[in-house]
């Protein structure tokens, strides 16, 4: 296993927890009967879902730094 593909591991590692916990925040934000869940909702979820998104593209589109001979 090459330093590269640990790194992109850990990135995808990072970007599902991301992404989980993006979705768990949006639905106790569904469940929760408040004005401020709105919110909660689409700032907290919405960007955590986001950059989670962000993150596991950006990680698949980066070079490797691994050079075979």
């Amino acid at each position: 296993m090459s330093v590269s593909e640990i790194g992109i591991e850990r990135a995808l590692r990072a970007s599902g927890i991301l992404l989980i916990l993006g979705l768990a925040v949006e639905v106790i934000s569904l469940v929760w009967e408040e004005p401020l869940a709105f919110l909660l909702f689409f700032a907290v979820g919405g960007l955590m879902t986001f950059l989670g998104i962000i993150l596991y593209l950006y990680s698949l589109v980066t070079p490797s730094t691994d050079e075979k001979a």
